[in-house]
């Protein structure tokens, strides 16, 4: 079945409420939480980098750079996650070749090289529609969508992201486990405190 590309979705286009001031341009190592988390996903073996971007649209977008991902914007940010993967897979429907998409979220800075290639690796295997982490207890991210799901998961709405309707159809997917914990969002200060890359 000719060659199999997979396409990454990085969902950055959140208002950081709760941490009170920009996250994707949090200073992370030497660089941006956003840009951290890009560098990581690009070095993943995907075949493309799409980045929804929203809030703080101007600093975002000269934060991404000269980087070779692409970027959609999601005028309706606020309205919670559901629009930026709503927007995310319109613009891969019409501008990628893709067979599934690795979602990622823009605020969990510490994804493993091991799992995506697990799941990407399950995916060519096997004819599921979402290949999803199973860590030591629960679901994780990020999660692989076959292309044949895009248009159910373009009808979620609010703050839902692809794990409920996932919980509720468990005939789509396939679960992959894993023994180490999910990665971790940044929400507060403390989670920066504790997360960030020391300096060195």
């Amino acid at each position: 079945p000719g060659p199999h590309m997979i396409a990454a979705l990085i969902l950055a286009a959140g208002g950081s409420r709760r941490l009170g001031r920009p996250k994707q341009l949090e200073p992370w190592g030497s660089t941006t939480l956003l840009s951290h988390i890009i560098d990581l996903v690009e070095a993943f073996p995907v075949d493309e980098t799409w980045v929804v971007v929203g809030a703080e649209l101007d600093r975002v977008v000269n934060e991404i750079g000269a980087r070779p991902v692409g970027i959609v914007q999601n005028p309706d940010w606020e309205s919670g996650l559901a629009s930026s993967l709503r927007v995310g897979l319109d613009a891969l429907t019409r501008l990628s070749k893709a067979d599934g998409v690795l979602v990622f979220l823009g605020d969990q800075p510490a994804v493993r090289a091991d799992v995506v290639t697990a799941l990407i690796e399950k995916h060519k295997r096997s004819t599921a529609m979402a290949i999803v982490p199973k860590y030591r207890y629960s679901r994780g991210n990020p999660v692989l969508i076959d292309r044949r799901l895009w248009p159910r998961l373009m009808s979620l709405e609010g703050d839902e992201g692809a794990q409920r309707l996932l919980q509720a159809h468990s005939e789509w997917v396939e679960e992959v486990w894993f023994d180490s914990l999910p990665p971790r969002d940044i929400d507060t200060q403390a989670d920066v405190e504790e997360l960030r890359p020391r300096r060195t």
